[in-house]
Formats: structure tokens, C-alpha cells, sequence
């Protein structure tokens, strides 16, 4: 690593002081709305030379001779422009290039509103050496979209996995979010989840944000821990002129009633010499809402005590034997803040400043109310009945109520406070050295998540029900008795706790790439780029757990302040009623002091990781011919680790700390390959290797011996990262009036994906549980994808367009064994949709547009268990939106969104559909109001 260092400085060293026989043109490429055009093509015809602009919309092209040059600027759905260009020898000229927004004149047909974003992100799409997506700022902001999770659910091959109702954790073609990366202007974010490395999409929200971009095949110069794919998120930056706009809206939730408020301000300009530009922006969402939710787990076996004082066990039907009814209430609000700042000392030489505060309060209160069989010494064989088809139909059970809140002050306010923030501060340089290409970036970035004060009151009874299994969809347990499961002086007191807990992630980035023009076969512009890269990180978690003795001043439910929650509109079902539980006022006012610590309950979790990445990459990309080009090169990674976790005894003792260190390194080769069969159709192959890290938790080396329950939990410092080598083939044909059709394959060979190994422990027979590298798995896959808009209708028709993409998705594992040490032959890769599709159908004019969309994502196995009974599954999940917006004037806007019109529930399942693990409602979301855009270019 240190040669490589070494290289790069003596390159740049040589290259500084050899003078240019020839000038540079070096500009950016702005639509009239003083956003970027980013990937349009750039060329000067007379010398067959070209190249390509970035996301940001800049270009560069070297060694032009002196004189006047002219270049033409092809844009798909925009006209081609020719700008003339006087090159001076040995200066770099700075250009700023406006593209105007009308089209080819097709039909009288304007590139407004959507359109134009649909023409950027195809434009992208085209022009990329590799597979990639793309959302502009344009296209983000027509669709008042609460957070970057609900934006990327447009993008082909994307969906989400949901989190009260709102897009959380991205899926790349159907792969689990654990597999894939994501980064904030091309360093990675921190993620404050504590137990994996998901990032929180829905943290960020979408107005804060200029482009999202998609890599599905990977370059070298991208980090390789994109086994499903790569997303960077780039930050709004200073614009060619004076920018101000702001979004003002409400709306309603549907399920509570209660308002949604929200509200954006960015603000934007250059100095008179435009060397000094800055971007400032702001936003806030406040919403009320909640959910209905049920909850089950369902076992086959039924354990009683005979007559003779013997355990028995029957295997009966399916049935529920933990069911649980929740209800709660939510309230979230998300602020962000950002300053972005950038100095251009001349047309060689850039800095830039990029700054981003992500700060959501998510205030929480839960009540629960549970019903679980009880032991089997506890039943007796006159306590249940099993009808003649070996269904049990009745049980005594235990029944909890509980309730979840807050101690009481401005910040809690009585709820559990989950206070999660997300910061990230880049200082970024770019240089023209002769012909080097020079970049690098420094950045840190910090992620946590802490909940104080967060407090539990339970309170039990033991009664019969009698079950009723008939719809497993949605299982329901009523007394025997009338009354028993409301009857508050017979629900005594269990337990009042309070936790604490705090997770936090640092991240500093460093990274250097020279890039240098090169044409190893004559055929064309090309060049060859080279760099060293390095992540520090580190992340630990440190939680409490606090229980108090309060029985003999809170001895029933009878005793405390309640409330009947029970709501006759419970949208899992009217027979789903919650009844009463402790008031949050009551649980937040208690003077909480000399609590009993609980070991069990946090020394596990708790873990400090250290993790370092080093990487060097080298890559050239070339023309071939005229038509074919290619891009290959490597990369290599450097992984260490060194992770400190607890050593404990009947999950209590801690015996001490224990600290293991690991390495390993990966060898990441790529090619891509593009062949031009036409000015509109484009044939792609990509030959990628990538790698997904173990999970935090995963590489802690805890041991909890839990002697009562006879289980051994461990840690695994020496987990191997998840390797994939990937194939893709892709075919795309662009339409003049801004639409595509494409088709591709893929297949990914993946190496020691991660599960958890059940085992038995030799010595004393106990189970043992760790996670595990598997031996392989495959995932084939195939796209779709069709945008049009249909230009060739009559009269206002012209105006629709509509935009349909399926991804199909088949995956195999080997190497997962089940309880009795078995190998399985029976599963998928977890996380893998079989089926995925995303549609709309839009009308799109100068003032109005509407839009339809529809998203499907198949189900999939989530978690595995000991065997097929026992493995959870996410269920499918068809979302319906529907967004309007009206230009009052070409600066201000109206707009309307209405979400969840299907009113899609959260579900999971064990082992086969209609058992339902988990089904939790949201209700629909209205949304509406203002946004005002005003531009002036300089």
C-alpha cells in the first residue's frame, strides 16, 4: 500500500512541471432551471474526440489543439447544441453551458416537469460505462416525498422494506439490505442500528438530496461491499446563478387523525467573479400517526402434565400459542440541515465543503396486550380440549398488559424517545496537473441512536381461552369466560423496568484517484485512473437494563390510572379490542430510584468493534472501435478487525471481556463491456466481484451460557465477508421521445453467506448457537423495463406516458444446516423477492401532472429457522400512490399525494403464507400543499 503511495506522488510530482502543448476545455452543463445536466455527451466532431459529463454536469477534455474548436452537445429528447470554443495552448478555458429545455420538436412536445427528469435519468443510463439508475432533483421534487426511501421506490428493480409505514431499508434486485452500501457523496454512511449495518433511508429526507444514483454493476473505483448494489446520494451544491425555494405543506393521517406538517427552505448563489457558490438548505417533517398490529407464534407440538405427575407431549395441528394485539401511537419528527460550499481558484483548480445534519425524534407509546400457553407443568389434562381432527381448541394461557412509555419533560414527554442523528462533513478537492486528473476527499461522518428513560409496566393473569386457528391469516383467542380478559383487579403486578441504551458509529473516510488520458488502441478518447482508499471505523453499543419493585403500592391494574384504547375501527379487525392498560401520564410520573440491574438483558448486547478497510484500485476504460468500449481493472481490500464483547454465565455473571482480532483481503476484478449498435441501442456486459461484511453483533466475541435454558450463545470474530462473483448482459434501445425498453440477465455466485448454526456443545449437551459462513448460494435473475412517453396519440393523449419495470429474481443455497444437524436442500437465499414491479401510468402538460404508481414486491425467507415449520417469511406487499401537482405560475406549485391507497399492512409469516407471524397496519397518508422555485442565472 505504502509502494502505491509512494507511485501516485512521484506521478504527480513529474507530471507537475510538463507543460501542455495543447489547451483544455473544462465546463458544466446546466438546464434552464440552474440544475446540472448530468452524462450528456460532448464532442468535437472535427477531431473525433469526446467525452462525457458527470453528475454534476462538469466535463473536461484534454490536449485540444489551439484555436477555434466547435462542440456539440447530444442530449437524448433535447435538441443538439453546438457551442463554439476559442482554444488558447497551455490554459484551461471554463466554460458554462446552458441546455435549453424544449425538445427535438417532436410534435410540439416540451420537456416540462417529469420529462425532463425522466430525460436525465435515461441520459445517465445511456452514457454510464456500467449499469446504472438515476433520480435527479427534478424528478424528486415534483413528488412530495417525505423521505429518500419513499424517492428510490420509482427507480427500476428498488423496493423498500417498510417501518411504520414509511420506506426504511432498500432491496437491490431483490437482495437484502445487509448486502448492499450506501453513501453520501461517495464516502459511506454510518448506520445507528445497532445489531446490522442498515442504513435508514428514511432519516434523510428527499428535498435534501440532488441526485440518487444506482449502481447495480460496480466499477473498481466504488467500494466493493456491494454485493446487491451501490447507492450514493449526492448532496444539493452551489448552482449557476440564484436559487431560492421552499415546500410548505400538511396533510393527514388517516389512521389517528392527526395533522402531518412540513417544510423545506434552500437557498443558493455564486460571487460576481463565480469563483465562491454556496447551497444552504433546511428541512422539517412533523407527523402524528401509529398502527394496528397483531402478532403470533405457532408451534405443532402441545406439551400438559398427566395424571401420574409425567410431562406428556401430543403433536396436534398448527396453533398459536403466543398471540399478541398492539396498539400504537407514533410520533415522528425529522429535521436536516446541510451547508455546501465550493471555491474554484481557476479552471484547474477546485475545493469543496459539504456538510449534512440529519436529526429524527421518534416518540413511541405501545400497549400490548398478550395472551401466551402456559408451561407445560402448569397444565393439567382437564385444562385444554383437542377436537377429532387434532386441532386444540381451548387452554389456559397467561395474559399480559402492558404498557410502553417515557419519564415526563420537554424531550420525552411521557413516550419512549428514540433519538437517532446522522452527520457527515466532506472536504473534497479537484486538480488539473498537465494531464493528471487529480481528486481526493477527507470526510467523517457520525451515526447513534439513544433511547433514555424508556419504561415497561406489565401486568398479568392467568385465565382459559378458547382458540380459534379456522383463518390462520387472522388468529383470535377469547376467553372461556366473558370479562376475564378486562377484569383489572385480577391482573397483578409483574413488572415495571426502565433501559437505557445507546449505540454509536464513526466513520472517516479518505480517498485519492488520479486520472490520466490514455488511447491504447487509437481508437478513440479513453484513460486510465488509479487510487488508494481508507475507512476507519469504529462502533459500539452500551445499553442498561433497571428493574423496580413496586408491588406493594401498585398491587393490580385496578390500582393505576387506565385507559380503554380499544378502537371499534382497529384495522387488522373489530374483534381485535385492546381494553385498558396503565396511563403513559402515570408510568412517566413514577420516581423511578435504586433499580435492580438485569444483566441478561444487556450484557450480550452490549459490544465495542473496530473496523479498518484499506484499498488501492487501478482501471482503464478504452475504445475498442468506434462502437465497442470496455472498462476493466481491480480492486483490492484490506479488512481488520478487532471487536471486544462479554464473557457471561447463566446470562447474568459477566466473567470478563473478551477481545479477538481478524483480517482478511479481497481481490475485486471487473470488466465491462459496451457495444453501440446504434445511436439508440446499446448492448452491455459486466463481469463484477463484490462483498458483503459480517454484521457487528455477528463479529463480537460474546459467550452466554444460559445454564437453566441449557443454550450457549456465541459470537464469531473469524466470519468471512459474503463474496460474490457476478455476471450481467443487458440490452437497451432508446426512444427519440425520451423512453426506453431494455432486458437483461443476471447471475450472482455467492461464497460463505452468513446464518446462524445450531449445534450441540459435546461436553454438556446444550444447544449452541452461532453465526456461520455457509458453503455457496446462486441467484439468477432477469429485468424488464419499458418508459414511453406515447407522443404518437392525438391531441392531448400525446401528453401520457407510462413506465413499467419486473424484476424476476431465483436463488438456491448450500451448506445451512437445520436442528439436527442436517444439511437443508429446501431454501432460498434469504432476502431474495422472487418478483418485483414497479408501474405507473402519468399526464403531463406545461401546468398539470398526475400519476398513478403501483409497487409489488413478491415474498421472500427472512430469517431461518430450525426447519421449514419454523422459518419467517416477509410477506408480499402491493403499495398504490397517487400524486398530482399544478403549476400556478412557473415558480409555484401545488401539489396533492396520497399514499398507501390499498392500505398495504407490514406482514410476516412462518413457514406457509396464511400463517401469520405479524401484520401491522399504517392506514392511508394525505398529503398537500405549496412549492416555490425561483431561479436567475448569472
Amino acid at each position: 500500500m505504502k509502494r502505491s503511495f509512494i507511485l501516485i506522488i512521484a506521478l504527480v510530482s513529474s507530471i507537475m512541471f510538463t507543460a501542455a502543448q495543447d489547451g483544455n476545455i473544462k465546463g458544466v452543463i446546466f438546464d434552464e432551471q440552474g440544475l446540472f445536466v448530468p452524462y450528456a455527451n460532448i464532442i468535437i466532431p472535427s477531431l473525433n474526440k469526446g467525452t462525457v459529463s458527470d453528475v454534476e454536469g462538469g466535463f473536461l477534455l484534454l490536449n485540444v489543439p489551439a484555436g477555434k474548436q466547435m462542440l456539440k452537445i447530444k442530449y437524448l429528447g433535447y435538441a443538439d447544441q453546438d457551442v463554439e470554443v476559442d482554444v488558447i495552448a497551455n490554459q484551461t478555458i471554463d466554460l458554462r453551458v446552458l441546455l435549453k429545455s424544449k425538445s427535438e420538436q417532436l410534435e410540439g412536445i416540451l420537456l416540462t416537469g417529469f420529462s425532463g427528469g425522466q430525460a436525465k435519468a435515461l441520459n445517465t443510463q445511456k452514457n454510464k460505462p456500467n449499469i446504472t439508475n438515476i433520480v435527479s432533483a427534478d424528478q424528486v421534487g415534483k413528488f412530495p416525498d417525505a423521505n429518500i426511501g419513499d424517492a428510490m421506490k420509482r427507480i427500476p428493480g428498488i423496493t423498500m422494506q417498510v417501518d411504520q409505514g414509511e420506506a426504511r431499508n432498500i432491496i437491490v434486485r431483490g437482495l437484502a439490505p445487509q448486502l448492499n452500501s450506501v453513501t453520501l457523496n461517495g464516502s459511506r454512511i454510518p448506520s445507528a442500528e445497532g445489531d446490522n449495518r442498515n442504513i435508514q433511508m428514511d432519516l434523510i429526507p428527499a428535498d435534501m438530496i440532488q441526485t440518487i444514483e444506482v449502481n447495480k454493476a460496480v466499477t473498481p473505483d466504488m467500494d466493493g461491499d456491494a454485493l446487491g448494489g451501490s447507492v450514493n446520494l449526492v448532496t444539493r451544491t452551489a448552482p449557476e446563478g440564484f436559487r431560492l425555494s421552499a415546500t410548505l405543506g400538511s396533510g393527514i393521517n388517516l389512521i389517528s387523525d392527526k395533522r402531518i406538517l412540513n417544510g423545506t427552505f434552500i437557498y443558493g448563489d455564486r460571487s460576481k467573479n463565480n469563483k465562491f457558490g454556496w447551497m444552504l438548505s433546511a428541512a422539517i417533517h412533523d407527523t402524528d400517526f401509529g398502527s394496528d398490529n397483531i402478532e403470533a407464534e405457532w408451534n405443532n407440538e402441545f406439551g400438559f402434565t398427566d395424571t401420574n405427575d409425567e410431562e406428556q407431549e401430543l403433536e396436534v395441528n398448527p396453533y398459536t400459542d403466543v398471540f399478541e394485539q398492539r396498539t400504537y401511537i407514533v410520533q415522528r419528527v425529522r429535521r436536516s440541515f446541510s451547508a455546501n460550499f465550493d471555491y474554484r481558484f481557476d479552471a484547474n483548480n477546485k475545493i469543496e465543503l459539504r456538510t449534512m445534519y440529519n436529526w429524527r425524534d421518534d416518540r413511541e407509546n405501545r400497549y400490548v396486550f398478550a395472551q401466551e400457553l402456559l408451561d407445560a407443568e402448569d397444565i393439567g389434562e382437564g385444562d385444554f380440549n383437542i377436537d377429532t381432527n387434532g386441532t386444540l381448541t381451548r387452554f389456559p394461557i397467561e395474559a399480559a398488559r402492558e404498557t410502553k412509555a417515557g419519564i415526563n419533560n420537554d424531550r420525552n414527554k411521557n413516550t419512549r424517545l428514540e433519538d437517532q442523528r446522522m452527520q457527515n462533513y466532506t472536504l473534497a478537492g479537484e486538480h488539473l496537473l498537465g494531464d493528471l486528473k487529480l481528486d481526493w476527499m477527507g470526510s467523517y461522518a457520525q451515526a447513534s441512536e439513544e433511547r433514555l428513560n424508556e419504561r415497561y409496566a406489565q401486568f398479568t393473569s392467568e385465565y382459559l381461552v378458547n382458540v380459534n386457528n379456522s383463518n390462520p391469516e387472522f388468529p383470535f383467542m377469547s376467553p372461556v369466560n366473558a370479562g376475564d380478559d378486562n377484569a383489572l383487579g385480577n391482573f397483578e403486578f409483574d413488572e415495571i423496568t426502565e433501559e437505557n441504551q445507546y449505540t454509536e458509529e464513526e466513520d472517516i473516510n479518505l480517498f485519492l484517484n488520479a486520472e490520466l488520458p490514455a488511447d491504447f488502441f487509437g481508437k478513440g478518447d479513453g484513460f486510465v485512473k488509479f487510487g488508494l482508499r481508507g475507512r476507519f471505523k469504529n462502533k459500539f453499543r452500551d445499553n442498561n437494563f433497571f428493574e423496580f419493585d413496586l408491588e406493594d403500592e401498585f398491587p393490580n391494574l385496578a390500582s393505576l390510572p387506565t385507559r380503554d384504547f380499544s378502537d371499534p375501527d382497529f384495522l387488522a379487525g373489530s374483534q381485535y379490542q385492546a381494553g385498558f392498560f396503565g396511563t403513559p401520564e402515570w408510568l412517566g410520573g413514577l420516581n423511578l430510584v435504586n433499580g435492580e440491574p438485569v444483566p441478561d438483558e444487556f450484557l450480550r448486547a452490549n459490544y465495542d468493534v473496530e473496523e479498518n478497510v484499506y484499498a488501492a484500485y487501478a482501471m482503464a476504460n478504452q475504445q475498442l472501435s468506434e462502437k465497442f468500449s470496455i472498462l476493466a481493472g481491480f480492486r483490492i481490500e484490506n479488512t481488520r478487525i478487532t471487536s471486544t464483547g462479554n464473557q457471561i454465565e447463566d446470562e447474568e455473571d459477566l466473567v470478563g471481556q473478551v477481545t479477538e482480532e481478524s483480517s482478511y483481503t479481497n481481490f475485486l476484478p471487473s470488466v465491462h463491456l459496451k457495444y453501440d449498435l446504434n445511436p439508440q441501442t446499446i448492448l452491455r456486459f459486466a463481469w463484477t466481484n463484490t462483498l458483503a461484511r459480517p454484521n457487528y453483533v455477528d463479529l463480537v466475541p460474546t459467550v452466554d451460557i444460559v445454564a437453566s435454558d441449557e443454550e450457549i450463545f456465541l459470537g464469531n470474530p473469524e466470519l468471512e465477508a459474503t463474496t460474490s462473483m457476478a455476471f450481467d448482459l443487458m440490452a437497451e434501445h432508446y426512444f427519440k421521445s425520451v423512453g426506453i425498453v431494455s432486458a437483461g440477465v443476471f447471475y450472482k455466485d455467492i461464497k460463505d453467506f452468513i446464518y446462524v448454526l445450531q449445534s450441540e456443545d459435546e461436553v454438556t449437551g446444550f444447544d449452541i448457537f452461532q453465526p456461520q459462513n455457509a458453503e455457496s448460494a446462486s441467484v439468477f435473475g432477469a429485468e424488464f423495463s419499458f418508459q414511453r412517453q406515447l407522443d404518437f396519440l392525438p391531441g392531448f393523449a400525446k401528453n401520457f406516458s407510462i413506465y413499467l419495470n419486473y424484476t424476476y429474481l431465483t436463488s438456491s443455497t448450500d451448506g445451512v444446516a437445520n436442528e439436527d444437524g442436517d444439511f437443508r436442500t429446501d431454501l432460498d437465499l434469504p432476502g431474495t423477492a422472487p418478483n418485483m414491479f414497479n408501474g405507473s401510468i402519468a399526464y403531463n402538460d406545461k401546468k398539470f401532472n398526475i400519476r398513478f404508481s403501483v409497487n409489488y414486491s413478491d415474498a421472500y425467507i427472512d430469517e431461518i429457522g430450525g426447519g421449514p415449520f419454523d422459518d419467517r417469511y416477509y410477506d408480499e406487499q402491493f403499495l398504490v400512490d397517487f400524486n398530482m401537482n399544478f403549476a400556478i405560475n412557473p415558480n409555484l406549485r401545488i401539489y396533492l399525494d396520497v399514499l398507501n391507497i390499498t392500505d398495504q399492512p407490514l406482514r410476516y409469516f412462518q413457514g406457509v403464507r396464511n400463517r401469520t407471524m405479524q401484520a401491522e397496519y399504517y392506514g392511508q397518508r394525505v398529503t398537500f400543499g405549496l412549492k416555490y422555485d425561483l431561479f436567475k442565472r448569472k
